[in-house]
């Protein structure tokens, strides 16, 4: 941020709420004002956004640094957990869980089970075994857009699809403007 900038910045923490609310822009010198404040503004914003980031990314590399060894301290002992547990399972096939005043072990056992690991070959087989009944549809609602068309039936605005045809399930948004000032 320049001084002018800071300047802008200044006035601006200096002007009283009484001349904010009966402030109005009249003609373009008064535009331009305006402009220089949002454009101090914006420039603030931006260093107070780096400043936040460049503190966030020391706080995470802080956090990561601490987290590793508690990590690798967790996994330590809880392999020491698993093996003990995993002994008393031998022993006892009932003992799926083992609890103490400070913690539990809980034993889970899952049957194997199938797992997509290539969509593409397991859609293919799909399509190619007749199995269609697994096939989810969804329309590409991005490029209909862009074929269907508003026209008027009978007075009433009806969104119809480039063979003419009424389109159900879609409505029409009207028109609207809207205002976005760039600094």
């Amino acid at each position: 941020m320049n001084q002018l900038q800071q300047m802008e910045i200044l006035e601006v923490e200096n002007t009283e709420q009484s001349e904010r609310e009966s402030f109005q822009v009249t003609d373009i010198e008064s535009l331009n004002w305006v402009f220089r404040k949002l454009a101090a503004l914006s420039a603030k914003e931006r260093e107070v956004k780096q400043l936040a980031d460049v503190e966030r990314a020391r706080i995470n590399d802080w956090e990561n640094h601490e987290l590793i060894a508690l990590h690798s301290d967790k996994n330590y002992f809880e392999s020491l957990v698993s093996a003990y547990h995993a002994k008393q399972l031998e022993e006892n096939p009932k003992a799926k869980t083992i609890s103490t005043p400070y913690g539990k072990s809980k034993s889970r056992a899952t049957k194997e089970q199938p797992k997509a690991v290539d969509k593409d070959k397991l859609l293919q087989h799909v399509k190619e075994t007749d199995m269609t009944e697994f096939i989810k549809e969804e329309v590409k609602w991005g490029d209909l857009k862009k074929v269907l068309h508003i026209h008027e039936v009978d007075g009433q605005p009806v969104v119809i699809d480039e063979n003419g045809t009424i389109v159900e399930g879609v409505e029409i948004e009207p028109a609207s403007l809207s205002f976005k000032v760039e600094v």
